[in-house]
């Protein structure tokens, strides 16, 4: 009863959002039938993790002529300095058949699926079906090598070479935060269990079940199947051997039986069910009453009043498990808020246990702030890492964002080499993709309500992600006090009470993106007086040199070799969303897709940006996948 509950406990409450992180595919990656779909969906790995790209791990079992770490490096096409070390072996060492092999692999997307690629070197008499099952023992899978290459099954020959994607998987968000840094692709054998590998690999059972997408721990694993092992440290050598020492010290496992062969196992399995259904009732009753308690207690006080200790409680139960930081903490990590910490007004920069994190003293709305963002994964909204109550401040601890807001960037001096059009369309290209997201995917949709280039933040690969959401509402909610947000960027519809709409943030973009191509802020000083920008560039627009007038506006380097006329291409998109009428603005989906995957538009640019086009087209067909798949998690 009690290892049941212990099974059982973590599985009643596990979060919505972490019960499908890679589905296990059985036995279908046995099929071998071609069909992109069954290639995408079950032969390899969904691209839902946290980064696009990382660092993983494979167990190769040696048999020959693969024998020694030179051959396994050569055909995983792996580092084999990394194998010796990984597994203390010497390169020269002989390993016998059957010996385990850990092998470190740069897993990235390639579409929709995660792989690592290596190649192979087709030997007399193979076939996809052979080649995926006993050279690469379902590392890889039979349709998986018809997808990536052009011949036929009846077509291959001895010495052709094929393209293999290899089996792998980068952590997700929740992942991540739960401790797990790698995901190592595990082929099954016989006897082998997922509890009996939980503890072989010493991580929680319940870690490989969510990874996995199995409910229970009786659930059947098939031989030269993989699934997937989080780790929070790489894999050692004992990981990889200890299993052929277990095998040969275990018994074998005993023929099934049918439950008439046991007529005790029934009332037993019968009370446990039982026993657990009440346990999980109660718990709802227990959770019921506690919340009719607060209810009645905020009637008493005639008002919904919220107060910090209330937020707390509410907080602290988010499934997401967002971390509750001591104030001793914060004020350790950011150096008791000293000035070297300090990034701007109330937000400072902490180390937390070497990593380092930025820290925000709450102000606006911060309780619906939270709630919002604890249910929101994108690689393009700033990530909410936990919180902090002192008393009556809250602190809200967030990713931290390395090369600052997009407005300190844009002013920044000496890197202009690092401000092409490549560099500024990409970042054009993720606030888009963050807000395609929060207005189409994100449950329910919701408006940002205060886009700007200062609400937009740079890491340190200059991708760009939304962030500070006080001002967010759900959308199409009525507002009674609208205006709310920055002079320049605000709608003329938020000096009114109306519906809030998700035209509101696409009237913000367009003057983003005048702020990318000008390195101009949305207000600035002209003939003594602040002028805004949008207007400004809206009455270049009509002149009659057009082209001439708006050149000298446009941001240092970008007016070259055709920038000129590539800039006028974006200004009549970011007019377009300039329009009065919310009616007349583009959606996300209608004009960022479209425009940015028209290659034609955009002219050759210098050899540092001429592949600008190429990125934000393979950059914009990801994007709409993606965000269903983020809307599932």
């Amino acid at each position: 009863m009690n290892s049941f509950l212990k099974f059982v406990l973590p599985l009643i409450f596990l979060p919505p959002c972490l019960i499908a992180q890679q589905n296990y595919s059985g036995a279908a990656i046995y099929r071998c039938n071609g069909n992109e779909a069954t290639t995408l969906s079950e032969s390899l790995h969904t691209c839902n993790g946290q980064f696009s790209s990382c660092r993983a791990f494979l167990i190769f079992t040696a048999k020959s002529p693969y024998v020694t770490v030179a051959a396994v490096a050569n055909l995983t096409s792996s580092d084999q300095a990394e194998i010796s070390r990984i597994n203390n072996i010497t390169a020269s060492r002989v390993l016998p058949e059957g010996q385990e092999v850990v092998v470190p692999v740069e897993c990235s997307c390639s579409g929709r699926s995660y792989q690592a690629t290596t190649t192979y070197q087709i030997r007399p008499g193979e076939t996809y079906f052979l080649i995926a099952d006993k050279t690469f023992k379902g590392l890889s899978t039979c349709d998986a090598l018809k997808h990536a290459n052009m011949y036929r099954e009846t077509s291959l020959l001895p010495g052709q070479k094929l393209r293999v994607p290899l089996r792998c998987a980068c952590p997700t968000a929740e992942q991540a935060y739960a401790g797990t840094k790698y995901l190592l692709t595990y082929s099954v054998d016989h006897g082998d269990t997922l509890l009996g590998l939980s503890k072989r690999f010493n991580v929680s059972a319940v870690s490989v079940y969510v990874a996995n997408h199995f409910h229970d721990e009786f659930a059947e694993i098939e031989p030269f199947t993989t699934i997937l092992i989080p780790l929070p440290s790489e894999p050692s050598q004992l990981q990889a051997t200890s299993r052929k020492r277990s095998m040969t010290t275990s018994p074998p496992l005993p023929p099934p039986v049918s439950l008439k062969s046991q007529p005790k196992r029934a009332p037993l399995i019968v009370g446990i069910t039982v026993g657990a259904f009440f346990l999980l009732i109660s718990l709802l009753v227990l959770l019921f009453l506690s919340w009719k308690k607060r209810a009645q207690l905020a009637d008493g006080r005639g008002r919904n009043a919220t107060s910090p200790q209330d937020l707390i409680l509410e907080i602290a139960g988010i499934h997401r498990a967002l971390k509750a930081y001591k104030f001793s903490e914060i004020k350790k990590a950011t150096r008791n808020f000293g000035s070297r910490s300090r990034i701007k007004d109330h937000e400072y920069r902490g180390t937390f246990k070497r990593e380092v994190l930025a820290v925000k003293k709450s102000s606006g709305n911060a309780e619906y702030e939270v709630k919002m963002l604890y249910k929101i994964n994108h690689f393009n909204i700033v990530r909410l890492h936990g919180f902090c109550q002192d008393k009556d401040d809250l602190y809200l601890v967030y990713e931290h964002m390395a090369n600052g807001s997009l407005r300190d960037w844009l002013n920044r001096r000496g890197s202009q080499h690092m401000k092409g059009w490549n560099q500024r369309m990409r970042i054009a290209l993720d606030v888009a993709n963050g807000l395609l997201y929060l207005h189409n995917f994100a449950n329910p949709a919701h408006v940002h309500n205060d886009v700007t280039s200062s609400n937009v933040l740079l890491d340190g690969n200059l991708r760009a992600k939304i962030a500070n959401f006080s001002l967010a509402k759900e959308a199409n909610c009525s507002d009674t006090k609208r205006v709310v947000g920055t002079r320049g960027y605000m709608a003329p519809e938020c000096l009114g009470a109306g519906r809030v709409t998700p035209k509101v943030d696409v009237y913000a973009f367009g003057v983003v993106l005048l702020e990318l191509i000008t390195d101009e802020f949305p207000v600035f000083e002209q003939d003594g007086g602040g002028r805004l920008l949008s207007t400004t560039i809206a009455a270049l627009m009509e002149s009659l040199n057009a082209e001439t007038d708006l050149c000298s506006l446009i941001a240092s380097g970008l007016a070259g070799n055709g920038g000129t006329k590539y800039a006028i291409q974006v200004v009549k998109l970011s007019l377009s969303c300039l329009t009065q009428d919310p009616s007349d603005r583009p959606d996300m989906v209608e004009k960022m897709l479209s425009f940015f995957s028209n290659g034609d538009r955009a002219p050759r640019l210098d050899e540092e940006d001429d592949d600008v086009d190429a990125l934000l087209v393979s950059g914009m067909d990801k994007i709409w996948d993606s965000n269903h798949i983020l809307a599932r998690t």
